[in-house]
């Protein structure tokens, strides 16, 4: 337990601050007493989707197993040097458009556009690192967000087979199950 607080302080609150809430499901690692106590002592709010909120479970899942399917097809490609590229997967996923906060992720957070590897040249800094660091850093980051591309395209077809356009009006007679 004491690793994992440890983990978390490290990689989340050092990069991202301490939040003011986390929505979670409810898989058991973020049910338990330990996590709970955890985000309690750092003044964060637990909010745990229900039945009764589908889309943040929906959501969340569509985003977990586009990541997965990213993931799997970047270790198909890179092969057994998959895990030195996971920087490069992060960076290119919270540098690409979600439709769902209509920006980037990093955006969204810092409220400015990443100045990525891409545009390196673009700005005077390629003389600090060699250009074929660069073009292979460029060439696997376009790689990488084709493949995120293709895994959300998948994911997006999965998810509209069963969606339905529904609009209601107000007086409208729906019927509503609510289990206990």
């Amino acid at each position: 337990m004491d690793k994992l607080a440890r983990m978390y302080l490290k990689e989340v609150v050092t990069r991202h601050e301490i939040p003011l809430s986390i929505i979670c499901d409810r898989d058991p690692r973020f049910a338990s007493n330990f996590w709970r106590s955890l985000q309690n002592a750092l003044g964060t709010s637990l909010d745990m989707s229900t039945a009764y909120h589908p889309q943040t479970d929906g959501q969340s899942e569509r985003t977990i197993q586009t990541l997965e399917d990213m993931l799997c097809a970047c270790a198909i490609d890179f092969g057994k040097g998959w895990v030195n590229h996971l920087p490069l997967v992060e960076f290119s996923y919270n540098n690409s458009y979600h439709a769902s906060i209509k920006a980037a992720p990093f955006e969204a957070l810092y409220g400015r556009k990443c100045r990525s590897p891409v545009c390196w040249t673009e700005v005077g800094e390629a003389q600090i690192l060699s250009p074929e660091l660069i073009q292979e850093t460029t060439d696997k980051i376009v790689q990488i967000k084709q493949r995120m591309q293709a895994a959300r395209n998948g994911q997006k077809s999965y998810a509209d087979l069963k969606r339905k356009p529904m609009e209601f009006q107000v007086g409208d007679k729906v019927i509503l199950i609510v289990l206990p």
